[in-house]
């Protein structure tokens, strides 16, 4: 049987439109072209194939630091050549980079984990190891990338070229040719390389749409969505019909066009996520001006000025910001009995508030043309203002994690002080316990830190052990 996940991107990537009949005609030479028909329908049923994903959760790990060497020069010609130990290569950085060929976070549902290259280790002669590769992450434009852990917002990729440097790639090690000193001609110990930053990140799809369509599930969106544009969303007569946003593009004139998104229905208590409310609303943020459409005839038994109220107030619940977008209200289905009477009371109330309100009806093709001229007008404004404060030029976030220091620590355990503390263990690490110019160097780092001196007030006598790490030695004054 074919895995679910290897359909949908064959389907999803495959430039043809096939159906189940034709599948199954391409494939009937094969052994398993029955199979794949019979799965396919099933999947066609359970409704699996072309989905729109606009959150994941990944796992990213920039490429560690190359070691440095321990080498040293050999020619024939050159007496006492000395220590030549490269440097080791400097770890890929985890890059995100939006991209308007995306529209969706797909490809992240099937494959979570991403990792940069590492560096190369040093080489001979004073050789640098290779640089580990950047890895490049295409996302659509429109993503938000946060922090996992904190919940802190990353980078927010709303312009096509934006980049994000999300991990940033350890640091080579230095080779023994660093260590060299007067006293320390030969020294043979060189660094490891710095583990690459790695982490968790949520990426966020907002759909980058000129306008927005909102209102209460079954009031004619969709409807409106299908009448606007060539979208042809999913209509029916029941609540959340719009599992996702459906976007369409409006022409006004020659030249004069926008990008028109159908959102979900919202409904009370959208902003606390009743509804999927949470997933619907940040979908909102990205347009510029909002058509709130209402059903003005009553036909779903609830009153028209209360639905607008209770929508206007769950946007401001979510964010404040929401609800100050320029809104044009639609009062819709007008070619409903009694939707008339209803209309002239909705009509004063709302525009008390200071909303225009237009008339339509989607189902009829009447007045949206009126309200799709009015959105264009106030949509030029809006992004001659954005235009008047920033050039739209693409961007470039850099974010470092905060990193888990370690203060200086020292504690005695069944007769052994072990200490501990980042900056100790990291040189550690590169310590040749056999090497008397590596051990020496060690000792002269702790006693600069000042660990001898704290050592001696914790009442150390000479041969007592100290641990750092995995080192042990005995203490000798």
């Amino acid at each position: 049987m074919y895995p679910l996940f290897q359909l949908k991107r064959w389907l999803l990537f495959n430039k043809k439109s096939y159906d189940g009949l034709t599948l199954f005609k391409k494939r009937q030479t094969d052994k398993r072209g029955l199979s794949l028909f019979l799965y396919l329908l099933v999947v066609l049923k359970r409704g699996e194939i072309f989905m729109f994903v606009d959150i994941a959760k990944i796992y990213v790990k920039a490429g560690d630091g190359g070691d440095g060497i321990v080498a040293f020069r050999r020619e024939k010609y050159v007496p006492a050549g000395g220590p030549a130990g490269g440097d080791g290569g400097k770890g890929g950085d985890v890059i995100f980079v939006a991209d308007r060929e995306l529209n969706t976070l797909l490809d992240f549902k099937y494959k979570r984990h991403y990792k940069a290259q590492n560096g190369e280790r040093g080489g001979p002669n004073n050789m640098h190891g290779k640089d580990g590769e950047d890895l490049i992450i295409k996302v659509p434009v429109g993503t938000v990338i946060k922090d996992a852990e904190t919940g802190e917002i990353i980078a927010d990729l709303s312009r096509e070229g934006d980049r994000a440097i999300v991990a940033h790639g350890g640091r080579g090690g230095r080779g023994n040719a660093h260590f060299a000193t007067s006293t320390r001609q030969v020294p043979r110990f060189a660094e490891v390389g710095e583990k690459g930053d790695e982490l968790w990140v949520i990426l966020e799809l907002k759909v980058l749409a000129d306008v927005g369509l909102i209102g209460y599930p079954n009031v004619g969106k969709s409807t409106f969505l299908s009448v606007a544009t060539n979208a042809r969303p999913e209509i029916a007569n029941y609540p959340f019909t719009t599992k996702y946003p459906n976007l369409g593009i409006v022409y006004i004139s020659e030249g004069e066009s926008f990008v028109l998104a159908d959102i979900p229905g919202l409904i009370e208590g959208a902003s606390e996520g009743a509804g999927l409310g949470h997933q619907f609303l940040r979908h909102v943020e990205r347009t510029k001006v909002l058509i709130h459409i209402v059903d003005v005839s009553g036909s779903e038994g609830r009153e028209p000025v209360e639905d607008f109220i209770t929508i206007n107030e769950e946007l401001k619940k979510y964010s404040p910001e929401l609800v100050q977008k320029p809104q044009i209200v639609a009062a819709n289905k007008m070619d409903l009995p009694d939707a008339q009477a209803y209309f002239e009371l909705f009509k004063e109330e709302i525009e008390k508030m200071g909303y225009e309100v237009y008339p339509i009806s989607a189902a009829a093709n009447m007045g949206i043309r009126e309200v799709l001229k009015r959105a264009y007008e106030i949509l030029k404004e809006e992004k001659a203002k954005e235009d008047a404060q920033e050039e739209a030029k693409p961007r470039t976030f850099v974010y470092y994690k905060k990193k888990e220091t370690k203060p200086l620590t020292i504690r005695k355990e069944n007769g052994v002080y072990i200490v501990e503390g980042t900056v100790v263990e990291k040189v550690a690490r590169n310590i040749v316990l056999n090497d008397h110019d590596s051990f020496r160097y060690f000792q002269n780092f702790l006693n600069k830190i000042g660990v001898f001196d704290k050592l001696k007030e914790m009442g150390i006598q000479d041969g007592d052990t100290v641990r750092i790490l995995d080192v042990e030695f005995e203490y000798y004054e």
